[in-house]
């Protein structure tokens, strides 16, 4: 005879005599998790791929849930990035941008601030760019470095605020800079319906940039300079964080803070140098995108970049490699989804969770490198 009984956090149907007991509980096998401490770069690669290879598995099984043939994705798939050098351009276009974000928030995040305000120092970067062109500011020549500098400073300006408050008064960022991406979205809206309207078409937009204040063309298709400039901005941060002093300094924080602090590592003044670093990277994403894909300033030019930022940076681990890596797949996945949407009429909304269930699969994905599980038999 046995009864219902929780034992060890489970339930179980254990006996009620002693002899049956004691066998019953010699059978039993319980987890044992062990905290892991050292991760090889081939585990941590395995695990990686592995939980990328489940996201996609969900990712695909959701899609033929909602419609679409399984054999029709990977026709899909190829022919959005890979069928035709024009195909390929468009995907690269739209990776420039999502490289400079990824960049933005990895940088934050590798000191330990939660940067969730990418849009609002977009905004202020490129509502900062669009003045040095709107009220052209210095030669033509030198026009175009001049409104990336305003870009830089104006998300510079846009993140130092919260960076204060959360030194000062310890204010949570993801408040401050959240809430700091309203203030701009409306200062963005009072521009483009006001003083900065078109004339010409009454939209609510800028007037087209001058041929000096657009980033070239690189001659291959549709690309124009945000794309070398996206990848060289990658490869001079993976130099500073790999190869510089500074880099590991920074590492140095993101594992222990009170151990650099007490080494006398000046861990206030990086932090700040880092965030104010953030927003300025944040800042040149806006300008990538009004002077390089849309030649003015526009409304709604940074919808999405908020969340792709942190999938990127998730994605990555915040290496800046793993940004470009993971810029081009998610503008692939953002491909495909506008393709998906025109072609099998998938909403919106079911792109942006398979974006969520990538995000999970790789932040869940950390348990497995943080701690290694072992079976024992019960006590």
């Amino acid at each position: 005879m046995s009864t219902p009984e929780t034992a060890t956090g489970a339930f179980a149907i254990v006996p009620r005599t002693g002899r049956a007991r004691a066998a019953w509980q010699s059978l039993r096998i319980v987890p044992l998790l062990e905290p892991r401490q050292t991760v090889s770069r081939a585990m941590r690669a395995t695990v990686y791929l592995s939980a990328l290879f489940l996201a996609g598995v969900l990712s695909v099984a959701l899609l033929v849930w909602a419609g679409v043939p399984a054999g029709d994705l990977w026709r899909e798939l190829s022919s959005v990035a890979f069928n035709s050098p024009r195909a390929l351009a468009s995907v690269l276009a739209q990776t420039a941008p999502l490289v400079v974000a990824g960049l933005a928030t990895s940088i934050a995040f590798r000191v330990g601030f939660w940067n969730i305000g990418i849009e609002g120092q977009m905004i202020l970067g490129a509502v900062l760019a669009t003045a040095v062109a709107v009220y052209d500011i210095g030669p033509e020549p030198l026009r175009l470095p001049l409104m990336a500098l305003a870009a830089c400073l104006g998300g510079m300006a846009w993140i130092a605020g919260p960076g204060w408050l959360k030194a000062r008064l310890s204010m949570s960022e993801v408040i401050t800079t959240l809430l700091l991406n309203y203030v701009a979205f409306n200062l963005l809206l009072h521009l483009l319906y006001g003083p900065w309207q078109d004339p010409a078409s009454r939209f609510p937009h800028s007037e087209q940039f001058a041929a000096a204040e657009r980033l070239p063309r690189l001659g291959w298709q549709n690309l124009t300079w945000s794309v070398p400039l996206a990848a060289g901005l990658a490869l001079a941060l993976w130099w500073v964080m790999s190869k510089s002093r500074l880099g590991y300094l920074l590492d140095l924080l993101r594992h222990n803070r009170h151990m650099a602090h007490a080494l006398g590592v000046p861990v206030a003044g990086i932090s700040i140098a880092a965030v104010l670093g953030s927003g300025a990277v944040g800042g040149l994403a806006g300008f990538t995108i009004v002077a390089g894909i849309e030649s003015r300033l526009t409304q709604d030019f940074f919808v999405g970049y908020l969340f792709s930022g942190i999938l990127i940076a998730f994605l990555a681990r915040n290496n800046p490699v793993g940004v470009v890596v993971a810029a081009f797949f998610l503008a692939t996945l953002m491909m495909l989804g506008q393709s998906l949407q025109v072609f099998f009429g998938i909403p919106f909304a079911l792109i942006r969770l398979i974006q969520a269930i990538f995000i999970i699969s790789v932040a869940g994905s950390e348990f497995f490198l943080g701690y290694r599980m072992h079976w024992r038999r019960a006590a």
